[in-house]
C-alpha cells in the first residue's frame, strides 16, 4: 500500500487551522464531545462545514497553492 499523497513536491499546499477549534471558539458551535462530524447529520450542520473548508479553498485559489481538506471524522 502506498501511503503518501499525490502531492507534487515544488509546489505550496494550505491546510486548514483547525477544524474543531475553529467551530467552538471562533464560530461559537456547540460540538458534542468536540465532533465535527456530528455536523454531517443535517442540512445546516453541512453547510457550516462547507463554508468552513470554502474559507480556506478561496485562500488557496488567490495564493495560487494547493489545499489538502481535514476530515470531519
Amino acid at each position: 500500500m502506498n501511503a503518501s499523497l499525490p502531492l507534487t513536491p515544488e509546489r505550496i499546499y494550505l491546510t486548514d487551522g483547525g477544524l474543531e477549534t475553529t467551530l467552538i471558539f471562533h464560530d461559537k458551535i456547540d460540538l458534542p464531545c468536540f465532533a465535527a462530524f456530528d455536523l454531517l447529520k443535517d442540512e445546516a450542520g453541512r453547510e457550516t462545514l462547507r463554508k468552513y473548508y470554502r474559507r480556506y479553498a478561496d485562500l488557496a485559489v488567490e495564493s495560487k497553492c494547493g489545499f489538502i481538506f481535514e476530515s470531519p471524522t
